[in-house]
Order: C-alpha cells, then sequence, then structure tokens
C-alpha cells in the first residue's frame, strides 16, 4: 500500500510540476504575444501616422497643381500678347498719322504693313488660314451658309469664302462661313430633256 500511496504522490507530483511547467510556457507564451502585440500596434501606428503625412502630402499637391493650372490659365497668351503688341503701336502710329495727314496711300501702306507684321506674328505661333475658294466643302473646316447655283463649279465645290476659317497647329480654331455650289437647274432640265427625247 505504500507503494501505491507513493506512486500516487509521486504522480501527483509529476502532475503538478507538469501543471506548474505548463502555467510557465503560458506565462512565456503571453508574455511574447503581448510583445508581438505592442510591436504590431506601434507598427500600426507609424503605418497610420504614414498614411496621414501623405495624405495631408495630397491635398497639399493638389492645391498646387490646381493653383499652377489657374496661373498657367490666366497667364497662357502672355507670349502671344507680348508679341502682338507691335501690331497695335504700329496700327496706333497709323491711325495717328492718317489723323495728321491727308495721304490716304500712305495710310493704305502703312496698314498693309500692320497686317502683314500681324499674320507673321500669328503664322510664326502655328496659326493658318483655312484654303477655301474651289475647294472640296469639309464639314471639319467649312460651315455651309448657303447653296448657290453654278455652271462653273461642281456640286459640293466651295464657291466663296464669307468669313476665313483658321487652324491652329493644325487643329481647326475657326471653320470657314462659306457658299457651296449646289447643281444647276438649267442643267438639270436640259439633262431630263435629252434623257425624254432619247
Amino acid at each position: 500500500m505504500n507503494e501505491e500511496k507513493e506512486e500516487k504522490v509521486t504522480k501527483g507530483n509529476e502532475k503538478k510540476t507538469e501543471q506548474k511547467e505548463k502555467k510557465k510556457d503560458l506565462k512565456k507564451e503571453n508574455t511574447f504575444l503581448k510583445e508581438q502585440i505592442k510591436k504590431k500596434e506601434n507598427e500600426l501606428a507609424d503605418y497610420v501616422n504614414t498614411l496621414k503625412h501623405l495624405q495631408a502630402e495630397f491635398e497639399n499637391y493638389k492645391k498646387r497643381i490646381v493653383r499652377e493650372q489657374t496661373n498657367f490659365l490666366e497667364f497662357a497668351c502672355k507670349d502671344i500678347v507680348i508679341k502682338i503688341l507691335p501690331v497695335l503701336d504700329n496700327l496706333e502710329r497709323s491711325l495717328s498719322s492718317a489723323r495728321d495727314a491727308a495721304d490716304f496711300e500712305a495710310f493704305k501702306k502703312g496698314v498693309e504693313m500692320v497686317y502683314s507684321h500681324l499674320v507673321d506674328s500669328l503664322k510664326k505661333e502655328g496659326l493658318e488660314a483655312i484654303d477655301s475658294a474651289g475647294q472640296r466643302f469639309n464639314p471639319q473646316e467649312h460651315e455651309a451658309l448657303m447653296q448657290v447655283e453654278s455652271d462653273e463649279h461642281e456640286e459640293g465645290t466651295v464657291v466663296e469664302a464669307i468669313q476665313k476659317g483658321y487652324l491652329l497647329k493644325g487643329k481647326v480654331l475657326r471653320p470657314a462661313i462659306v457658299k457651296v455650289a449646289k447643281g444647276c437647274e438649267s442643267k438639270e432640265k436640259n439633262n431630263e430633256q435629252k434623257e425624254e427625247e432619247n
């Protein structure tokens, strides 16, 4: 019996020792997990701070871009205006000289020079007139104001440009307003009579 008691006591002691070991292991694991949680919380806090910082930077970037675009739009025409100012100066001189002298030819020559200077300045910026008269009607470059009968022009051909159209660097800035040839009624009647006769 003593042996049984001893065995029970030994088993009991072993269980207690085992339980103490388990408790120690659990405490170690608990401590390790708490450290890991703290570490992850610190990482999370760093990520949140980084995100807030990036968000603030992005907001500042958007504001800066809007400000730059606004400035660009306000002063986009600055270069062209600077290039056209001499034309304005020349026009003022022409008008001033026209008031002082009654020489129409000199005035006309001055205005022609100013016009030429203006055209050259605009060409340098990529402006070119749309060639219309005698050309086939193109709805991308022309705006038909009316159709007119014409014996000289084929149907669908631009007879006359009422207002010039312009391209800016190859894109239509303003379409030309034109008169377009349509089939002549007398021709149509003659053709119909010839067909009836045949």
